[in-house]
């Protein structure tokens, strides 16, 4: 609607000085001033926001945060400063680089017969923490569960990250992707990855959905796009994101192939090839051999059981008996065995980054 304006109000203890300060420095324009004969309310408009000064309005001062995208250009460089009249400001970043922690290593085990909480969070889905520690704020694992199905309250979104995981565990879910074309299902023991700022959404899951959400970093910011439609334009399937293509794997186009553990297959989802080595996924099930202790030598290598039970061996740890829905993180340079699986055992694993060196009978 055209007919209504909002603003937000400061106390002002000079306003004869703010009216310089928000014009000049600020770059903001004066819309309004009141009395003429002896100013105390001035409203200024700039940068998306309307600020109100009320040299009568009691209070501490207001504070602003201004974001730009080449900050050492505006207000002379400054990233902090005060009006004359009291209010704070802050100049930072439109756009800041996505900053990696070091990641914290450790040896993690998370079963869900432990009860972790299931919390509420966006669009009412429920989420599972899979990595509480989350190796120093390196990563987030999630398992997603949407209890009743139907329409999803969720909108066109992005995150800034430097990889995204969905893997869809049960049932099924539609999503529709920028630049990917019309809305598709995917169906569990399918996965995408959604590279970074591409716009998505989801719009109908099945009763009962539950996927499995790997982000990198931990903390990462989801943003809202309210111009964008989905679908969109022309359908560009191999378009790059920040060194990034978008994936849909699909389990039953699949093949299978000896997996880097011995005893194991494994199949790739090509999320390798497609993100430069950024991560690798592959989906793992018994194969032929005697399993064998093994070490690897990648950053963060996480395991989700999907279906099975097998039993995590440790070096130096008491032996875990794992069931579906239990996950683990590996440290590098850790002696590990993956003994007794049973044959139904099936396993998602992420590794960040994907080529890396698996040494066996460490």
């Amino acid at each position: 609607m055209t007919d209504i304006r909002a603003e937000v109000c400061f106390p002002s203890m000079d306003l004869r000085g703010d009216i310089g300060f928000f014009t000049k420095i600020l770059g903001m324009r004066m819309d309004m001033i009141y009395p003429a004969d002896d100013p105390c309310v001035a409203v200024f408009s700039g940068h998306g926001l309307a600020v109100r000064l009320d040299a009568e309005q009691k209070g501490e001062p207001g504070q602003i945060n201004i974001r730009c995208a080449a900050p050492d250009t505006f207000a002379d460089g400054a990233r902090d400063l005060t009006s004359p009249g009291g209010t704070q400001i802050g100049v930072t970043e439109l756009n800041p680089p996505l900053v990696m922690p070091q990641t914290a290593h450790s040896f993690v085990v998370r079963r869900l017969a432990d009860q972790a909480p299931w919390v509420i969070g966006r669009a009412g889905m429920h989420y599972r923490d899979l990595i509480p520690d989350r190796l120093g704020g390196t990563i987030i694992a999630s398992h997603i569960r949407i209890p009743d199905g139907g329409p999803v309250p969720d909108m066109v979104h992005y995150h800034t990250v430097g990889f995204q995981l969905i893997f869809c565990y049960r049932g099924w879910v539609d999503l529709v992707y920028e630049d990917q074309g019309e809305p598709f299902r995917l169906h569990a023991g399918n996965c995408v990855i959604q590279p970074p700022e591409i716009r998505h959404r989801v719009l109908f899951a099945s009763d009962n959905i539950e996927v499995i959400e790997i982000g990198v970093p931990a903390e990462h910011v989801t943003t809202i796009d309210h111009d964008m439609e989905l679908p969109n334009g022309p359908a560009n399937p191999s378009r790059d994101f920040s060194g990034q293509r978008f994936v849909h794997h699909k389990a039953d186009q699949a093949t299978w192939a000896p997996f880097r553990v011995p005893g194991f297959q494994s199949r790739d989802t090509t999320i390798a090839a497609h993100t430069d080595d950024v991560a690798g996924v592959h989906v793992i099930r018994a194969g032929d051999g005697a399993p064998d202790w093994t070490k690897h030598s990648t950053d963060i290598l996480f395991t989700f059981v999907m279906d099975g039970t097998m039993t995590l061996e440790g070096e130096g740890r008491d032996p875990y008996p794992l069931e579906p829905g239990d996950a683990f993180v590996i440290p590098p340079d850790m002696k590990t065995r993956y003994a007794d699986p049973s044959p139904d055992l099936e396993l998602l694993e992420v590794s960040l980054p994907a080529a890396f060196k698996t040494v066996i009978g460490a």
